[in-house]
């Protein structure tokens, strides 16, 4: 998959722009991680939700994508159910 399946058009900026910028994370592999999970559900994301994946994204990609793989624990102040989504996407649907 050489990038993102889903249209942005019926999206409202806010989601348009995290959609945009999980698949513009720097490496490749983290674009593929956020950026398929961004695809698949980013119209059903709560505003909490929004808010924790706009702080994910301020995370480094090497960091982030230890968490994803389960590589290393999550740290308690990166906890939120946007990123245990992530996580069980990815579990669910291996590449």
């Amino acid at each position: 998959m050489s990038g993102t399946t889903r249209s942005s058009a019926d999206l409202e900026p806010r989601r348009k722009r995290l959609l945009f910028h999980s698949w513009h994370r720097g490496t490749r592999e983290m674009d593929l991680l956020l950026g398929r999970f961004a695809d698949a559900t980013i119209a059903d994301w709560t505003e909490a939700e929004l808010g924790d994946m706009e702080a994910l994204l301020n995370v480094p990609d090497p960091e982030l994508y230890r968490w994803i793989t389960e590589q290393v624990a999550v740290p308690d102040n990166h906890q939120s159910g946007i990123l245990d989504r992530v996580i069980a996407f990815h579990k669910a649907r291996p590449q």
